[in-house]
């Protein structure tokens, strides 16, 4: 169990289960808003090719290959927690 202090100076006792699916909830938030960012991205990549110059369109690639490579790290992390949670 994790111990966790609060500002009043209560201790409260997390189990790992609660702090693991804790953890899930705000990984669900990071891989939505990735994933958005990203769709958006390259959905404006894919409509101004033709006409935004060459810096923009190679700064939106690396932001697009960096925005993929966090969500497949997210990804990967959340199933290092399901695992966690179903040894538990």
């Amino acid at each position: 169990m994790l111990a966790l202090s609060l500002s009043v100076g209560y201790n409260v006792a997390v189990p790992q289960t609660d702090r693991i699916k804790e953890e899930l909830g705000w990984l669900k938030v990071v891989f939505g808003v990735l994933a958005a960012i990203d769709t958006s991205l390259v959905a404006w990549l894919a409509q101004n090719f033709a006409t935004a110059r060459i810096g923009m369109l190679i700064a939106g690639l690396v932001v697009v290959a960096s925005l993929t490579s966090g969500i497949i790290w997210v990804s990967r992390v959340v199933y290092r927690r399901l695992e966690e949670l179903e040894k538990l």
